[in-house]
């Protein structure tokens, strides 16, 4: 008799071009970039935003860049163009200030830019694209 073989757990995040798909890569990469790890004994969520930065230049580079793929995704999305330019200036905060050897470091840690911007995109979607809703059980 042939046992099963474990299959590893691999995230299905969605490509389609439909407002439910996008807003679930929206997620999963605000997740990633500002919740995926947790301080011990504090509780304090972190995520490879706040660890890439702390490689001089290229990490604040490499973490604006997935930042901004969030913006262009909300633009695909029909976002207003003063909402898309608040995003945008919200990436540009974190990663301006994010080159400021340690102080970035800091910085990166408490301001989450993508969170506000995850914040932006789910009250747009909730409002123009209802069925985009996740209902989490």
């Amino acid at each position: 008799m042939e046992s099963e073989r474990p299959t590893r757990m691999i995230p299905q995040v969605p490509l389609g071009r439909e407002p439910h798909h996008i807003r679930q890569r929206i997620e999963a990469l605000e997740y990633v970039l500002e919740r995926s790890f947790t301080v011990p004994g504090w509780g304090r969520k972190f995520g490879v935003d706040a660890l890439a930065g702390l490689v001089p230049i290229a990490g604040d580079i490499i973490t604006g860049a997935l930042s901004a793929y969030l913006v262009w995704e909300a633009r695909n999305l029909g976002l207003p163009k003063w909402k898309l330019a608040r995003m945008a200036m919200n990436v540009g905060i974190d990663s301006t200030l994010g080159m400021v050897p340690i102080v970035g470091d800091a910085f990166d840690f408490f301001y989450r830019s993508n969170s506000r911007n995850l914040r932006i995109v789910k009250s747009h979607l909730d409002k123009h694209h209802p069925a985009a809703r996740i209902i989490e059980g």
